[in-house]
């Protein structure tokens, strides 16, 4: 007799919280049921679970920001969905600015998909990385999510966004959750992006950051992380 496959187990994953009282973003790890499965339903399911188990740690308003939220303006939020001026989403704006050893940057992923922008072979087939490349502009790549942080918000406030940025700030989320960010295996997700940008607007910190991301990070230890399993232990991880 076949063995039948488990559809549900436990994870971990993080929630990301603007820091309103200074500049940066606190992660709270939620332990919560995951449904086994890639299509949009199982994903959802999964999403459900993960709020709910954030609100019993005294979230009650959570923006999921990913292509498999089920709200609308979390879509629309998305590195797929998002775009500047010219109509790139952010997913091929930032896979499009990585240099390699041996190539890059692949201006050509500006015109494909978001999902064919990540996937494409040259991005793992090119050697080590050594930067990001923007409008002829060289970004580090440590801090890690520094680039990312600053090309979203540079394309947050386009003027393209103006609404969406308006609606989304008067909604006034405490969390924010990406159900397809897995820490162990990336390091730039939109939803902690969101919640930096949320700490910056509240500290008028977000033109600062733009027109300055590398000194403006080391004024303020923006990338020394603060990860919390309780709301009232904080541990920093340097």
């Amino acid at each position: 007799m076949r063995k039948e496959k488990k559809s549900i187990g436990r994870t971990v994953r993080p929630i990301f919280i603007p820091n309103r009282n200074s500049i940066g973003v606190i992660e709270q790890e939620i332990e919560f049921n995951w449904y086994m499965g890639m299509s949009l339903e199982v994903r959802r399911r999964s999403i459900r679970s993960f709020h709910e188990k954030a609100k019993e740690q005294g979230f009650n308003h959570i923006l999921e920001a990913s292509s498999k939220s089920e709200q609308e303006i979390g879509i629309q939020l998305s590195a797929f969905f998002l775009k500047n001026i010219k109509g790139y989403p952010v997913e091929n704006l930032f896979q499009s600015s990585k240099v390699f050893v041996n190539g890059g940057p692949y201006r050509d992923l500006l015109t494909v998909t978001p999902r064919e922008a990540k996937k494409d072979s040259r991005l793992r087939e090119s050697g080590k990385m050594v930067k990001f490349t923007f409008n002829q502009k060289d970004f580090p790549l440590e801090p890690k999510s520094l680039f990312y942080d600053w090309l979203y918000l540079n394309v947050l406030f386009s003027e393209r966004n103006l609404v969406l940025r308006e609606t989304f700030f008067e909604n006034h989320f405490d969390a924010f959750s990406d159900i397809e960010f897995n820490p162990q295996k990336s390091f730039s997700c939109q939803a902690r992006t969101l919640a930096l940008c949320v700490s910056l607007c509240e500290n008028e910190g977000v033109q600062d950051f733009i027109q300055d991301p590398v000194g403006f990070s080391q004024k303020f230890d923006l990338y020394n992380k603060v990860i919390t399993s309780d709301l009232n232990k904080q541990t920093e991880l340097f």
